[in-house]
């Protein structure tokens, strides 16, 4: 299936730690797209376990995250508004 996970954690205590984890958790599974979002193709198992891990890093009072599923990249039509970034650039 494919995947677009989108996150927001909360400036506050140790944010930094939990944006740290919660990135390399992230880019083990996805490709990063920008700031806190990330997207590709993954199995039922490998979402569970992403799922699985990431639930024991956000802090439940604080951060969210959000996944948006589909059963095929073709379904989700994506549209630039600025030009598409090809490289690893981060947006800081």
């Amino acid at each position: 299936m494919y995947v677009v996970l989108i996150y927001d954690i909360k400036q506050v205590g140790d944010y930094q730690k939990v944006w740290r984890l919660v990135y390399k958790e992230c880019k083990k599974y996805l490709y990063h797209v920008q700031n806190s979002v990330f997207e590709g193709e993954l199995s039922k198992s490998q979402l569970f376990t992403l799922k699985f891990k990431l639930e024991k890093i956000f802090r439940k009072d604080l951060d969210s995250c959000i996944v948006f599923k589909s059963n095929n990249s073709r379904w989700l039509d994506k549209v630039y508004i600025t030009e598409q970034r090809n490289d690893d650039y981060q947006f800081i």
